[in-house]
């Protein structure tokens, strides 16, 4: 809040001075949060999902009352019950201990693959858009030849050469939704490029690299942001279905999707819950991050009326 300071004077008449304090700033991320509250419940909701998930992945040996390959030979695939809250598998393990330290291996191979997939979209969208020329019509060329090809038909074959492992998933996944990714940041990039500032900066003599770190970079954060919250999502889903055709991070590490493909696809009459309970968190966290993205693309789109805008 603004503010004045009164000051008297030691003369005979009495001075008074005013002096206006600046306003308290808050940080973009604080109104971006109260901006979500109050005009995207559904996309504040899908928040909530996100950090409880993130809580689940953290404190997995806090919440989980078994560990995930601990076997109890006396419960093959039991019913929930007070001591295993989502039943047990095939093999006597605690599936909800499974399901929350399988929230760990969703996230790593989420973020992983999602920060992998962002810098190599940012790079090129940057680099092609703001150049341009040869240059630009080189690269869309080149992406144009990878997204003319599906994205489980680039996973299945990078991970057919790789073989698995969870760094082979998130490689194959970044490599599978980069291209689309960067057409996006580049059409921000040509918006930007023509804009006052960036050409003031030209003629100001800054280097091409300043302009790009300084000026260009930044006023390209929203949608680099609305990208990696919706990739986030998409990645879950794809290495569930990797991991449902045998070719996700292989086990005894817990994933959701091997827990479909397995006991859940075996097991399905006998015990519905093996494939219910991982169905349902998969749903959950793909909900979530695909609510957040939403409302985060409403509230930063600058072509949409009111929209919340970035600053420091």
């Amino acid at each position: 809040m603004s503010g004045i300071t009164m000051t008297e004077g030691k003369s005979d008449s009495t001075s008074t001075e005013v002096v206006a304090t600046p306003p308290l700033r808050h940080h973009w991320l604080w109104d971006l949060l109260i901006q979500l509250l109050r005009t995207k419940p559904l996309g504040a909701f899908g928040g909530a999902l996100v950090l409880g998930m993130v809580i689940v992945a953290v404190f997995a040996p806090i919440i989980a009352p078994h560990s995930p390959s601990d076997i109890h030979s006396d419960r093959i695939v039991s019913p929930p019950s007070r001591t295993f809250y989502f039943g047990t598998d095939a093999l006597a393990r605690d599936v909800f201990s499974r399901i929350v330290y399988g929230a760990r291996v969703s996230l790593m191979v989420g973020l992983g693959a999602v920060g992998l997939s962002i810098f190599f979209a940012t790079l090129i969208g940057v680099l092609s858009g703001y150049f341009g020329g040869i240059l630009d019509t080189i690269v869309q060329r080149c992406v144009d030849a990878i997204m003319s090809f599906p994205w489980l038909i680039i996973m299945l074959t990078v991970m057919a050469i790789l073989g698995p492992g969870m760094l082979n998933v998130i490689l194959a996944l970044a490599l599978a939704g980069f291209a689309g990714g960067s057409r996006v940041i580049r059409s921000a990039v040509l918006a930007i490029k023509e804009s006052e500032y960036v050409m003031a900066a030209r003629a100001t003599g800054c280097r091409q690299g300043t302009i790009l770190l300084r000026h260009i970079l930044p006023n390209v954060a929203a949608p680099i942001i609305v990208l990696a919250t919706l990739g986030l999502g998409n990645a879950i889903l794809a290495e569930a279905a990797l991991s449902f055709l045998g070719f996700g991070v292989p086990p005894p590490a817990p994933s959701w999707g091997r827990m479909l493909s397995g006991d859940g696809l075996d097991y399905m009459l006998q015990g519905p819950w093996l494939a219910v309970f991982p169905g349902l968190a998969i749903s959950a966290a793909v909900f979530g991050f695909n609510m957040l993205g939403d409302a985060l693309r409403d509230l930063l789109d600058p072509r949409l009326t009111g929209g919340f805008r970035l600053r420091g």
